[in-house]
This record gives structure tokens, sequence and C-alpha cells, in this order.
């Protein structure tokens, strides 16, 4: 039985509040007990432009958009060229009265907006009264939700909002009846599921520069300081940014990082300074569409290996990718605890689709992981210890001892050396460290897998959404591996497909992950199926693509 998803499509220009309508629409279909997922879409401009928002909204559970709509609203012509093709075969159109096409319900948006201060911006609160009257919504419960999700001028959104939830009645009222779920949880952006995942486990301080699609960490971290206990500091670059981060952990003090691509380029050397000096730095990288600038607020994996091979020099390096909004809370705090424990920097890989994707979600703090420092107890102080698994006890200041972190090849108390034997010595102590990493890594959950037949489907990352969504919608049976690391990457769990027909689905031209498996575990697949234009998979598209091959 083919499951009900309903799909809101709302687009017109920056500046007209369309993501904060698609968020309100979100916590709408929360209220109802309903799963959604809300994807933003937005080109690199402040204002103009052409904005939309997708929510799809379903009783079951929903992990990516759905581009076939039930309901549009387009708040100018533009939007209505650019969605009039997204609607399902019985959808419904609404626009403003200026769009002049057969089979749209035209209501007065932008004139009713020009009797309000802010025509723009409240324009964009019509696309929430119409759906609240197409989904058959009391107007009593629509002024609830607009008192609650629109605190500035209250009198005017309630007058504007009422005004076409009357009009937009009479033409459609009540066409789409959705059941009410037992969803729980709250919205959150994975951005907002990375910032409270690190601070659950420990984070004292973050810094950041900001670039698209990794801003909304700063801002979120910004507001929130003294609730969550976290200073956020927005310095002058992303080299101050990653130098000021590594310099933190020679204090003590737990550090988190992000930035995309080019401003990751910045971080290069420092990151290979953070490995040299063992300083537990946890970056993360918001992958979007290169090489350079590329196209700046939209998706793309093309970074895997750039996150695996980051820093000059051989030196331990973690690469961990969320597969969901809720991962992205657990991995958060997950990798505090292993830069920690290991003393040495690692990477957070996620994508724009991931990062501003919003999806309801319940979440257990207490399995959030606490980053526990080992620490010096007695006796000299060596920073550099050589120790059986090459992990050194660390010491903070004020202290009456040395405390010394080197950027240049060092002694064991951290002093500059040229002398082979130890420089032998500290590579052999930071193999060592690998050699624990990777061994801790066999104890730890690496690898998620969904379900348990058919073909194996390999993917990562923020795909994982799209193929879930895909399969369920399709009702398509497979199992699907996602790793949760990627350096070092657990071929000890992954060896086990060899033999299985597979398909690798990424969004990278040239299928960098499947070569990476072909590479590390000798899987290869029997299809790869890629999507590089900057937008997520549409699953239902993806189901179409994933049949074909099975």
């Amino acid at each position: 039985m083919r499951r009900e998803v309903f799909t809101f499509i709302v687009g017109g220009k920056a500046g007209q509040g369309v993501r904060k309508a698609g968020t309100v629409a979100s916590q709408l279909f929360l209220e109802m007990g309903r799963n959604s997922f809300q994807m933003d879409d937005y080109p690199s401009l402040i204002k103009g432009g052409h904005n939309f928002s997708v929510v799809s909204t379903s009783t079951d559970e929903v992990t990516s958009q759905h581009m076939k709509a039930d309901l549009v609203v387009a708040l100018d012509s533009k939007s209505y060229e650019i969605h009039r093709n997204h609607l399902k075969e019985n959808g419904t159109m609404a626009c403003d009265s200026a769009v002049k096409e057969e089979g749209v319900i035209s209501l007065p948006i932008s004139s009713e907006a020009k009797k309000y201060p802010n025509r723009e911006l409240i324009s964009g609160l019509s696309s929430i009264a119409i759906l609240a009257a197409t989904i058959g919504m009391e107007k009593e419960e629509l002024v609830d939700l607009i008192k609650k999700q629109y605190k500035r001028e209250v009198e005017n959104n309630v007058s504007y909002a009422s005004t076409i939830y009357d009009a937009a009645y009479q033409e459609i009222g009540g066409k789409f009846s959705l059941e009410k779920g037992k969803s729980k949880g709250v919205l959150l952006t994975g951005n907002e599921a990375i910032a409270l995942g690190a601070a659950a486990g420990g984070l004292d301080i973050y810094f950041a520069y900001p670039m698209t699609p990794s801003t909304s960490i700063l801002h979120y971290l910004a507001r929130h300081s003294e609730d969550l206990g976290i200073v956020a500091v927005h310095p002058e670059n992303e080299i101050a940014v990653a130098q000021m981060a590594t310099g933190a952990t020679f204090a003590g003090a737990k550090a988190m990082v992000a930035s995309s691509g080019g401003g990751f380029s910045l971080m290069q050397e420092t990151f290979s300074l953070a490995g040299m000096s063992e300083a537990p730095v946890l970056f993360v990288l918001g992958s979007r569409p290169g090489p350079s600038t590329g196209v700046p607020t939209y998706t793309e994996q093309g970074d895997l290996k750039y996150s695996i091979r980051q820093g000059q020099g051989e030196f331990p390096r973690i690469v961990s990718s969320p597969g969901t909004v809720e991962e992205a809370f657990y991995l958060a705090s997950e990798m505090l605890e292993l830069v920690w424990k290991f003393q040495t920097p690692g990477v957070l890989l996620t994508e724009k689709h991931m990062e501003e994707g919003r999806k309801n979600v319940d979440l257990d703090v207490s399995k959030a992981k606490w980053a526990e420092p080992l620490l010096h107890k007695k006796g000299e102080f060596k920073r550099y210890l050589d120790t059986s698994d090459g992990m050194s006890p660390l010491l903070f200041p004020p202290s009456e001892e040395l405390i010394k972190w080197n950027s240049y090849e060092h002694d064991e108390l951290g002093i500059t050396t040229e002398e082979p034997e130890k420089i032998v010595g500290m590579h052999n102590k930071r193999i060592k460290k690998h050699e624990a990493l990777v061994k801790h890594m066999k104890s730890i959950h690496t690898v998620n897998v969904f379900g348990n037949k058919g073909p194996a489907i390999f993917t990562y990352g923020s795909t994982t959404m799209s193929v879930l969504e895909a399969l369920r919608h399709g009702n398509i049976d497979a199992t699907v591996v996602q790793p949760r690391y990627v350096e070092p990457l657990p071929v000890w769990e992954l060896e086990r497909y060899k033999d299985r027909k597979c398909i690798v689905v990424e969004q990278s031209s040239i299928g960098q992950f499947a070569s990476l498996l072909k590479e590390n575990v000798g899987i290869k697949a029997q299809k790869v199926i890629k999507k590089y234009d900057g937008r997520p998979f549409d699953p239902i598209e993806l189901a179409e693509e994933i049949k074909e091959v099975v």
C-alpha cells in the first residue's frame, strides 16, 4: 500500500519570507503529530531572484523532500513559471491575482499586502493562510499559529492572514484532509543538531567565519551562547578561526570550527599543525558545489576525498559523515570525544542538504558522548610522552611544569629536534595512535545498515536520507549500507558485501565514494547513480533509477 505524503511548496523572491513560511508549515504539521522534511532553495542573492521552500509531510517517516506537490503557492509570476510542472495530477496552485493563467486559484496576495508596512515580507504569510484553508484548519487555529510564529506586528499579520484565508477558503477550503499522527520531538536543521550535539559533548568554544552552508551554526551558537555555556567567536578570517581554535585546545578548551570548501582550504596549514602538535580540534566541513566559489548556496558531495586528505604529512585523521539530522547530533558529540581521546584533528563532513534541511527529531541527550581528556597525574610532564598506544597524558595551565606544544618535529618534552632517531620515534608514535584508533573503531558503531533484502545500496552523508525516502516511495526491498565514518574507512564491516550485487548512490560527478569503496574494500558497483547539478535527489526520480537497475 502506497503511503500518503502531502507536499507543500511556496515560492517567491528573497525578502518575501519564503523560508520562514516553510518553517511555519513544518511546525503546523508537527503540531498535527505528523513527520515532515523541509528543503529551502535559494540563489546567492540578498534580494530578488527566486526562493522556494518544499515541505513534505506524512504520518510515516519522511527523510527528504518530494518535488511533486499537492499545493503550490506562487507569490509572483516567476514562481508560477518554475513550479507549474511540480504539481501532482490533482494538485492545486494558488497564485497572486497578477498571474493570469487558466487553472490556478487567483488570490489578492500582493494587493492586500500593499495595505500594510513591510508589504513584501508580509506577503509570505499568505502561503500559510492558504495552506490552513486548504487543509480545513479553523481560522482560530490559524490565528493562534500566527501569534506564536510571527511575533512582530501581530495585529497586522492576523488581519492580513485572515483576509487571505477567507478568500482561499471560498475557493479551496478543506480540499485536502490530512490525518493526524503521533510523531513527537522538535524541528531542527542539521546545523542546529550539530551545534546541540557538540554542546552535549562538552564544547567550550566555537570559532567561525560565515560561509554557506555552515553559517547558521555560528548564528545558532551565538544566539544560545548563555543557554549552552559556549563562547561563540567570529574572527576576521578562516586562517584566524583555525589558529585560534588550535590555540584554545592548548589551554584545555574543547573547540570546534566550521566552514565550507573555500574557507577550509585556508585552514589546511593549521589542520596539519593540529596533526603535528596533536591538538584535538573538531572541524565541520559543509560541502557545496565547487571548484572555487562553485554554486555557493547549493549541495554536492565533491569534497569526500578532499576531507580525508586534509593537511600535509602523515598523521591520524578522523572523518565522519552523518546520514540523518538525528545522527548529526550524535556524531557531533562522538567526534568531539574521539578527537580528544586520540589527540588529533577530526572532520565532521556534511552537505548543504543536511545542514539546512529541517526535520522533526526526537533526541535522547543521555546518549551523547562526552569528551574526556587523558590527564597527567604526577612526575615529570612530557607533552609527547611515547606510550604504548601513542596517546600522551595532558596537562593544562596554570602549572609549574613545562607545557610545550610544537608544530616543529619534537622530542617527548616538545623541544624542537632534527635528530633522525627522534624523528622516527615521533612518526612511530603517531602510527601507534592510528593503530589504536582503528582498534577502537572496531569496537564502536561505524556503519548503519537499513533493511536486509535485495541488492546492497551504498551511500553516505545526506544522500542517505534521499535513498531511504526513495525506497519507501517505490516500495523497494534493498539493503542500504551507510558508513558513518569514511576515515579510517571501516573496511572490516564493509568487506562482507564484496560479493553482493551493489549500487552506489552519491552526489559527485566522478564517483568519489564508489572509487573509495573500490580502492579500499574491493567493492565494484554494478551501477553508480550520480547527481551533480547542485540539487539533492528527488526521491521519486531516484526510486525509478534504482528500479531500472534492480
